[in-house]
């Protein structure tokens, strides 16, 4: 049978979700779970290859195994084989078929800033400190610029290998409560370091280096160089991949 988890993990000690010969990833981990927990070699199939210091509430991946164990209890026995900054939030059956990647699907991500003199020692693996005044109503009035379907090459880092550049943007926005400010932006897809490089671009708005209404202009230029700079990976937060056409055909167990 094939089973699908939803994941969540503190990215700060790993060199992104995806298995590399660089370092310890995410997927190496959970394949050693899932190895242990069941005797033979399990390799899993992830949705989202996050880098190397980014955060998810909620990444997705599946595999194949042969068990008597319920899906919905898999979660518990991996977690009691998984370290403490990785957690299944979900273990469920899918169709043999199913695939993380090659379907439709709506991403959500947030981006974590702290505005204030000095940082959190406590969050300081989970949100980017700014000092300084930043302008969340300006920064606000900026994303809404990327809702909608645009080529996002302006906000794509050398060595994306999509088809394509063209995304489509169903939701942008930033809020701020008390020191803290979160940009949350949800799509059908996101290019290499897309979201870092739009949080930059927009941190530089808030900060008062540029106008809320270049952001079109930065959309519009096609040009890498044209976007601020890229904000540092331990902000960003994938919280949530779903798939729209499957969710009423799911097997529950």
């Amino acid at each position: 049978m094939r089973i699908k988890l939803t994941i969540a993990y503190d990215g700060t000690n790993y060199h992104g979700f995806q298995c590399q010969v660089n370092g310890l990833a995410i997927q190496d981990v959970v394949n050693g779970a899932l190895t242990d927990l069941f005797g033979r070699e399990i390799r899993t199939i992830g949705a989202s290859r996050t880098d190397a210091g980014v955060h998810a509430e909620g990444n997705v991946t599946v595999f194949d195994a042969e068990t008597r164990i319920a899906p919905s209890k898999i979660a518990f026995a991996l977690n009691a084989r998984l370290p403490e900054d990785i957690r299944i939030v979900k273990s469920e059956q899918v169709r043999d078929d199913w695939h993380p990647r090659y379907q439709a699907t709506v991403k959500t991500y947030s981006y974590h800033i702290l505005n204030r003199t000095h940082p959190d020692p406590l969050t300081r693996h989970l949100e980017m400190h700014v000092y300084g005044p930043l302008d969340a109503a300006a920064m606000d009035q900026a994303a809404a610029y990327l809702v909608g379907e645009h080529d996002f090459v302006s906000f794509c880092a050398a060595g994306n290998s999509s088809s394509t550049t063209v995304r489509t943007i169903y939701d942008a926005h930033v809020a701020r409560e008390g020191d803290r400010v979160t940009f949350t932006i949800t799509g059908n897809g996101f290019l290499y370091n897309m979201v870092r490089i739009i949080a930059g671009t927009l941190l530089e708005i808030g900060k008062g280096t540029w106008h809320p209404e270049q952001m079109k202009e930065i959309l519009d230029a096609k040009d890498r160089e044209a976007a601020g700079p890229t904000a540092p990976a331990k902000g960003l937060v994938l919280n949530a991949i779903r798939y729209p056409e499957d969710e009423n055909d799911r097997i529950t167990s």
